[in-house]
């Protein structure tokens, strides 16, 4: 059963037919020619899949990421980041990190992030002559913060997919996207003497008071909402709809930035990037459950277990496959298709799944700035009019700080687990 499940599906992949559809198709096959299961299943585990509160979240979330993006928030964080480290050398290549990590607490998505702010960044970066591919290419590895330091789409998935707190993965990812945001900065530093990137003069006290005065309402979205769910005021689903309408306020209200014409796009918008979520979250919650049933998990686990079983060994070997994986597959695929897979065997070795959870979606965000289909390379370079194969080649030395993090949080994971067990202890 199971090799008609995945040869089915490759073949549909081969013939590029999209892929919550090649899952749906090679379930159907499965289920009517080598299955004891009705079909009508299929579509009861597709409904039940995606028949989650936690999961609401994500159109709100989506939705904070672009009313922030079309609000011209972006702009106001881009200049306040600049204030702050622009007189470092390389210093508006440290601003784009800067950026990224204050946008992170807002749209928990690296796709927002490269497609709204990246914009602005890669612009003031050209125009101060930094190299143009240089300056993508920092924006496209930043981006990976995004759904790290919370809120995180993913990490909201992956919440309600295994289980977990999604408070808890929300604090668990703060230390580690400031530590990606801090590699990739000390990185930038030490290219800076080989591209000899220029840098602000030294500002006043007054220009930075100036810019986070502007920037102070957008600031204030994660203090909100990490506040909001550590006070109990808020569920984590919650405050993805708190974000968004604070994101409206902010935009409509005060900067008058957005006008009533432009909120059914960007509703419709939200709604049809929803839609090719959930369904294939839909799509694979059936593929998973033939998987499942087909005891993929146990084989697995026996399979690495006849091998070891060392947590750290185990660990070493899912990021090295999640690390491949992710430069052939896109990352939201690979985490909804294999955190159901993945779970059982980390409880088996007595890993912590808030820390494994950061983990993984750590590891799945650099698939997104990695050759050959990280969605944000797509992204960045169509938006900017910029090869592809010179991007791939630029980021890929940037993709190393990346990766350092990953194995430093894999192996030290009081790193993930020191904000949720102080202010989140399970009771």
């Amino acid at each position: 059963m199971i090799a008609a499940l995945i040869i089915s599906f490759v073949i549909l992949a081969v013939f590029s037919v999209p892929f919550a559809i090649s899952l749906g198709i090679a379930v159907i096959i499965t289920m009517v020619f080598f299955s004891p299961f009705p079909v009508l299943g299929m579509a009861q585990r597709m409904i039940t899949g995606i028949d989650s509160f936690v999961l609401m979240a994500i159109p709100f979330f989506m939705l904070t990421g672009r009313l922030m993006n079309e609000g011209g928030i972006t702009d106001r964080l881009f200049e306040f980041a600049r204030r702050l480290v622009g007189p470092i050398r390389g210093g508006l290549a440290h601003a784009n990190v800067v950026a990224s990590m204050i946008f992170a607490g807002m749209s928990g998505s690296a796709v927002a992030d490269a497609g709204g702010l990246g914009m602005v960044e890669i612009k003031a970066m050209t125009d101060q002559g930094y190299r143009k591919v240089f300056s993508a290419a920092v924006t496209v590895s930043s981006s990976t913060i995004g759904p790290i330091i919370p809120p995180s789409i993913p990490m909201v998935i992956y919440g309600a997919m295994a289980e977990v707190s999604v408070g808890q993965l929300f604090l668990g990812g703060f230390v580690p996207g400031v530590l990606m945001g801090l590699s990739l900065m000390v990185f930038i530093y030490l290219w800076s003497f080989r591209e000899k990137m220029p840098q602000d003069e030294p500002y006043r006290l007054r220009e930075i008071w100036r810019s986070f005065c502007a920037a102070f309402l957008p600031l204030m979205t994660p203090v909100i909402l990490i506040g909001g769910i550590l006070s109990g005021i808020f569920t984590p689903t919650e405050a993805g709809a708190v974000a968004a309408i604070y994101a409206f306020v902010i935009s409509f209200l005060v900067y008058k930035t957005i006008t009533l014409k432009d909120i059914p796009s960007l509703i419709l918008d939200t709604f049809s990037t929803t839609a090719v979520v959930t369904f294939i979250i839909s799509a694979t919650s059936a593929f998973s459950f033939l998987l499942i049933v087909g005891k993929i998990g146990i084989v697995l686990k026996e399979s690495v277990f006849s091998l070891t079983q060392n947590p750290l060994i185990v660990l070493f070997m899912i990021n090295i496959i999640l690390l491949m994986l992710g430069c052939l597959m896109e990352a939201g695929v690979l985490l909804i298709l294999l955190t159901p897979i993945l779970v059982p065997m980390m409880n088996a070795i007595g890993v912590d799944l808030v820390h494994f959870g950061v983990v993984i979606v750590l590891n799945l965000m650099i698939g997104v700035a990695t050759p050959p289909v990280g969605m944000c390379l797509f992204v960045v370079s169509e938006a900017n009019n910029i090869k592809l194969e010179s991007l791939m080649r630029e980021v890929i030395p940037q993709i190393i700080p990346l990766i350092v993090v990953l194995f430093l949080i894999t192996y030290f994971p009081d790193l993930v687990l020191f904000l949720p067990r102080l202010l989140m202890p399970v009771r």
